[in-house]
């Protein structure tokens, strides 16, 4: 980038452009295209809302079907061994208490 600057700098002075009064060259922007600015906004807004109604009818879509149950897996004794009873009570922190 500096480069090119550098370059068109040189360019502009070996033709003795700089000495002319030429008025600088007008940037332009993306801001500055010839898009009616409200029509752009007022288009992006109607594809905002069409992805939210679709999102919105995929997922009550999702919701509402069915999900498989799983059969519970067997109890094997060595998943739950106890060698020290907890500081709380005999039943884990996080567990449903039996009150007999």
């Amino acid at each position: 980038m500096a480069s090119a600057i550098v370059r068109s700098g040189l360019r502009s002075a070996l033709r003795g452009g700089a000495s002319r009064g030429t008025p600088a060259s007008k940037r332009t922007f993306s801001s500055s295209s010839h898009h009616d600015e409200a029509a752009e906004a007022a288009k992006w807004e109607k594809i905002t809302y069409a992805g939210i109604v679709t999102c919105t009818l995929l997922t009550i879509y999702n919701l509402s079907k069915g999900h498989p149950h799983h059969e519970e897996p067997p109890a094997y004794p060595y998943l739950h061994i106890r060698n020290k009873e907890f500081p709380w009570g005999p039943d884990g922190l996080f567990e449903v208490k039996d009150h007999h």
